[in-house]
Formats: structure tokens, C-alpha cells, sequence
């Protein structure tokens, strides 16, 4: 969608140059290898050949494990992130989660140097490591990230046994699960002390107690892993704890907003994408004598397209710059961020299955093929729009706050 509304007025140069970057990794590295990434089950072919030039040869690695402040905030890292997600959005989720799992530690007002410190040089070498941020669990699911729940459903016991943390329990379906180095891992030191009970605790691996189950087989997102992760007596330095009592809770919130935001814009490169397809495909064929995107009811179903496209990005990009100026619109973890950023997850999400099943429709049999590009744009973006609690679970947090929802 080349005429999309201009964001660079809101990048640094540097952010726009990694955006640029983005989008030329994407034609030249992605996109000739897109339709062999969920074919490529042991990741050996495609996949880790795709991450390394992303993650050690571009240096985005090392930039994550650093925090480093070229993309550091989320509106320069949004432009990166839509323009990868143009490519393939496993292979987002794949690199994005390690910066998902260091953000507790890495930014105002909750900054630890000492952890950053300690679990940079994990990261900054010259192979593929990834980072996990561990939060569903087998029993509960998505409970966790109800804040009316305050963590009172969360199963993985973590207990202070001198200066050591014991972890004991499950974590279902974390991206990079079974192939992380660090784990940040969800626990509840309590259950009843709610909020006061959560604790965010890395566990770095290779650990002893820390096992896996076989990999999910996805119907797309074959680029990301996702297994369960089985902890038995884990034991870490009680210093591996993010913060404290409370802190937690709020990094907890903090992190499922930008979870959301960042989910949002993968969405809209995903719908950018199918709709650069589909316009060209809609230009090229001919029925009774001219293009069929010349047909008045092709030319609706683009414009409702375009319409979802130009909103969701538009929307999304506010709620970043909300997320980026705290002292103005309040703690990134308040129930009102988080329900703008449940808005922009929700609404993208849709908008990019709707398009993808409108470009289906109009490319007929076409858009069914693994040639088209658009059947696993269809795949994953439906994927996109069932994690963080799907969108039933994001529309009840945008309820509690918007309608002063009284329901769990």
C-alpha cells in the first residue's frame, strides 16, 4: 500500500534508516523464500538463515539485549516492526520476543543495569539467541492476563529458600519456547496475595529442572516455536526477580500493552502486504474487457480494505505515541493504556482477517494458492488475532474500562 498516511515526521533518522532496512530485508531476503518458511520444520533451510541475517548480521540482536534507544521507543520500533511483518510475522514474533522478555529490566521508571548487565553478553555473540517471556499456563490459559484475577489463578510457584527462587510448574505456548537462552518467567509467590504475589523471574538456560514438550505443529507461524515448559524444583539467585511486591504486577500490565501494541502494527504490515497482492492481481485481470478492480463491486471491497488499513495503522501509531509519553497520558500499565492498546490489537486484527479473506475472494482460486502469498498472510494474521486472550478477551478489557465493566 504504497500512499499509506507518512509517519516519518514522528522517526528519528536512525529509526526511519532501520525502517528502511526493514523493508528492503523483507524484498530481498523474505520475500524469495516466503512460501518454504512453514515447510522448513527443523528451521535448518530457511528459517535460522532468515534470523541470522536479521538478528547477527543486522545487528537487531544486540540491539535488543542492549536496549539500545535507535528503536527504543515504540513508535521508531513500530515502523521496523509493520515493515517486517510485510515478510513474514513469525519471523517478527521469533526476534520481537526477546525484547518482549528483557523489557521488565530495560526501561524507566523500572531499569536494572545490574540484570542487563549480566544477561546482555548472552546475547551478544555471533549466533541465534533467543529470549522467552513466559506467561499461559496448561490450566488457566489466558486468566493471567485478566487484571480483575490479580494473579490469583496463576499456577507456578515461585518460593524464596535463602537467596535462591524455586520454581515449580507449566507454561504453555510462549514464543521461543525450547530454544531461549532466558526465560522471564510469570509466577505467583502467593495466590492470595494477588497483584502483591507476581513475580516476573528469569531463568536462563541451559538449567537444571527446566524441560520442554515436543513443538506445536501451527497452522502457520512455523517460524516461531512454541512448546510447554515444565519447571521442577528451577532454582535462580533471588536477584533474578525483575522487582518486587506490586512492581511486578505493573510490569506484568505494562508488558501485555506493549504485547498488544506491537501485535496491532504485525497486523497492519500483514495487511499492507495482501493488500499490495491483491491490487496488483485486481489490476492485471481482465474480465469483460477491463480490470476487474474497475468492476464497482471490487472497487468497494479495496476501498473497505484501504479504509481498515489506513484506520488501524493511524489508531495504532496514536496509542504508541500514548505509550511513549507516559508523564503526559499516565502509567504504561493503567487500565486505560491498556484498553486504547486492546482497541488497536482488536481492531487491527480484525481488519487484517477481513482483508485477507476479501483478497480471497476476489482472487478466487488464486488466493488459495501457496504461489499467492495470500493464504499464509491468512493464516497467520487469524493466528495474530486469537493470542493475548483473543478477541473476546481483548474486547472485555476494553469493556471494564470504556463501560465500567463489572464482570470478570
Amino acid at each position: 500500500m504504497a500512499n499509506h498516511i507518512a509517519i516519518e515526521p514522528l522517526l528519528t533518522p536512525e529509526a526511519e534508516m532501520g525502517r528502511a532496512l526493514a523493508r528492503q530485508f523483507v524484498e530481498n531476503e523474505v520475500f524469495p523464500v516466503r512460501q518454504r518458511i512453514d515447510d522448513d520444520k527443523d528451521h535448518t533451510e530457511v528459517v535460522n538463515p532468515l534470523l541470522k541475517k536479521l538478528l547477527i548480521d543486522l545487528g537487531v540482536q544486540s540491539m535488543l539485549a542492549a536496549g539500545d534507544p535507535t528503536l527504543g521507543t515504540m513508535i521508531n520500533g513500530m515502523g521496523f516492526l509493520e515493515e517486517l511483518s510485510r515478510g513474514d510475522t513469525a519471523i517478527v514474533v521469533a526476534m520481537g520476543a526477546l525484547g518482549w522478555c528483557l523489557q521488565p529490566i530495560q526501561n524507566e521508571p523500572y531499569k536494572r543495569p545490574d540484570l542487563i548487565q549480566e544477561f546482555a553478553p548472552i546475547f551478544q555473540v555471533n549466533e541465534i539467541r533467543h529470549g522467552c517471556f513466559a506467561m499461559t499456563e496448561p490450566e488457566g490459559g489466558c486468566d493471567i492476563e485478566n487484571p480483575r484475577m490479580q494473579g490469583r489463578t496463576i499456577r507456578t510457584r515461585a518460593v524464596l529458600e535463602g537467596d535462591e527462587w524455586v520454581i515449580n510448574g507449566a507454561k504453555q505456548w510462549p514464543s521461543n519456547a525450547g530454544v531461549a537462552s532466558l526465560y522471564c518467567t510469570v509466577c505467583t509467590t502467593d495466590p492470595e496475595l494477588g497483584d502483591e504475589g507476581i513475580a516476573l523471574i528469569y531463568v536462563p538456560y541451559p538449567i537444571e529442572g527446566m524441560s520442554f514438550s515436543r513443538f506445536e505443529n501451527k497452522a502457520g507461524m512455523q517460524a516461531d516455536r512454541n512448546c510447554t515448559i515444565y519447571y521442577d524444583n528451577v532454582r535462580v539467585p533471588k536477584r533474578y526477580r525483575a522487582w518486587g511486591p506490586g512492581d511486578d504486577a505493573n510490569l506484568l500490565h505494562q508488558i501485555i500493552v506493549q504485547a498488544s501494541i506491537g501485535s496491532a502494527m504485525m497486523s497492519v504490515g500483514c495487511s499492507r502486504n495482501i493488500f499490495e497482492i491483491v491490487t496488483e492481481y485486481a489490476t492485471n485481470r481482465i474480465v469483460a474487457g477491463k480490470p476487474i478492480k474497475e468492476h464497482s463491486v471490487n472497487a468497494c471491497a479495496l476501498a473497505d480494505m484501504a479504509i481498515g488499513i489506513e484506520t488501524a495503522r493511524t489508531y495504532t501509531m496514536n496509542v504508541a505515541y500514548r505509550y511513549d509519553h507516559p508523564e503526559t497520558y499516565g502509567p504504561r500499565w493503567s487500565p486505560e493504556m491498556r484498553a486504547r492498546a486492546r482497541i488497536a490489537k482488536v481492531h487491527a486484527a480484525d481488519v487484517s482477517v477481513m482483508v485477507a479473506n476479501k483478497a480471497m475472494e476476489m482472487m478466487a482460486s488464486f488466493g488459495y494458492t501457496r504461489e499467492g502469498d495470500v493464504e499464509k498472510h491468512w493464516r497467520d494474521s487469524k493466528m495474530i488475532q486469537l493470542w493475548l486472550g483473543g478477541a473476546q478477551g481483548g474486547r472485555l478489557d476494553i469493556a471494564r474500562y470504556f463501560c465500567n465493566l463489572k464482570i470478570l
